[in-house]
């Protein structure tokens, strides 16, 4: 049998298929505990959930996990695709919450064999997943806020950013926190200044009166606000940074546990250049396509490494692959980047794709790639990361592809 699942916010809308195309059983359920577990229990009066597939407009979310944790093989179908199939029922689309489970069992009926399925990941890669997800966001918001404080800074008082050129660093938020004002800083002596300075490590090389001429050979600004207004609005700015980064260093001290504990983590690890967050990373989003690829042709196409070639008649392009999982493409790009600092044979890789004219992100591109076939190699095999063995060529020997863990 074949389930065609139309979801929303609201309600849903189920609809069982045979193997002939008649409809055995069709429902609607609300977007409750009681319409999930309600139709989790009629689904299992149909039969085994491991025989019952779900075409399903969506690949995560809470019915996805609730369908997955119940044992059903979910089937994601893609809108645009599912739209452009919709002829195929009658030429004037039309569109209904019981007619689109109906078309999603049906679609499934003729080419599922066709689809992929997703399948339960482990919860440790899961949970790396998110970690790096939300440091990743943490870290959009670090920066826009830093862009802030700059922004505020330029406004209020000019002199006070002059100073120290990183606002991001300890010692520029300690002297704004310190000397939020114009009128705070106007006793500061060089001397006071370079004291202040030692007293918390300053690694600038800057003398205090250097320090101080910056900021006292910065424009004035222009701003009518009153001195308490402006202490308040450099300092709060300042705390929102400060609690960002904490929030960062407690993700960092996270994805460092739970790396150590995952299985995949050996494997990688010793890897040239990659540190526990990217490493985290590459497990948390390179490891779910990792698991469900037949091939490592199919695995680094699912990475987003590899170009779309569209050919048709006469005409061939070779164009940039948009439609992928951008934060496993970022994960690993990052760290082919930063390997080529130190590994011979991948700024090799890099140096010979740059001579034959690639710009620096297709060079990228082209090293993840080599890389991408060292990581297939070492969880197929089971094997950590040698580079005597996995740098004999760019190419990984793919005689047996019975993927498998350590």
């Amino acid at each position: 049998m074949f389930i065609g699942w139309d979801w929303a916010t609201e309600t849903h809308d189920v609809t069982v298929m045979d193997n002939s195309g008649a409809r055995v059983d069709r429902w609607e359920l609300a977007h409750t505990e009681q319409g999930i577990e309600a139709t989790l229990k009629r689904l299992r009066r149909l039969g085994s959930p491991a025989d019952l597939p779900v075409a399903i407009e969506t690949t995560r979310g809470l019915v996805v996990d609730r369908l997955l944790a119940a044992g059903h093989p979910v089937v994601p179908v893609h809108p645009n695709a599912f739209h452009a199939m919709r002829p195929r029922w009658g030429a004037s689309k039309a569109k209904t919450d019981a007619g689109d489970s109906h078309k999603l069992a049906d679609y499934l009926r003729t080419d599922g064999h066709q689809l992929r399925r997703l399948v339960p990941t482990d919860p440790r890669t899961l949970e790396l997943q998110a970690l790096t997800r939300q440091r990743a966001d943490h870290i959009e918001m670090r920066v826009a806020a830093v862009n802030q404080l700059d922004a505020q800074l330029d406004q209020l008082w000019p002199g006070g950013k002059a100073v120290f050129a990183d606002r991001d660093s300890d010692i520029a938020l300690e002297f704004l926190d310190r000397y939020p004002t114009p009128q705070a800083a106007a006793k500061l002596t060089p001397a006071k200044l370079e004291t202040w300075c030692k007293r918390r490590g300053y690694s600038g090389k800057r003398s205090g009166k250097v320090l101080v001429e910056r900021m006292r050979s910065a424009p004035t600004a222009a701003s009518r606000l009153g001195e308490a207004a402006v202490a308040t609005l450099i300092r709060v700015q300042v705390q929102l940074v400060r609690g960002i980064r904490a929030t960062i260093r407690e993700l960092d001290k996270a994805i460092g546990d739970a790396v150590e504990a995952h299985p995949y983590a050996p494997l990688l690890a010793t890897m040239p250049r990659i540190g526990k967050v990217n490493l985290g990373q590459i497990i948390g989003e390179i490891g779910p396509i990792l698991e469900r690829a037949e091939s490592c042709e199919q695995f680094i196409s699912e990475a987003g490494v590899v170009p779309v070639t569209r050919a048709s008649g006469k005409s061939r392009a070779v164009t940039f692959r948009v439609a992928t999982n951008r934060r496993a493409r970022i994960a690993i790009t990052t760290f082919a980047d930063n390997s080529r600092h130190g590994s011979d044979w991948a700024a090799k890789i890099y140096t010979d794709a740059r001579a034959r004219k690639k710009r620096h992100p297709h060079a990228v591109r082209i090293l993840a790639r080599a890389w991408l076939r060292v990581i297939w190699a070492c969880w197929r095999d089971g094997v950590c990361y040698d580079p005597v063995t996995h740098q004999s060529n760019s190419k990984i020997k793919a005689a047996s592809e019975t993927a498998r863990a350590a």
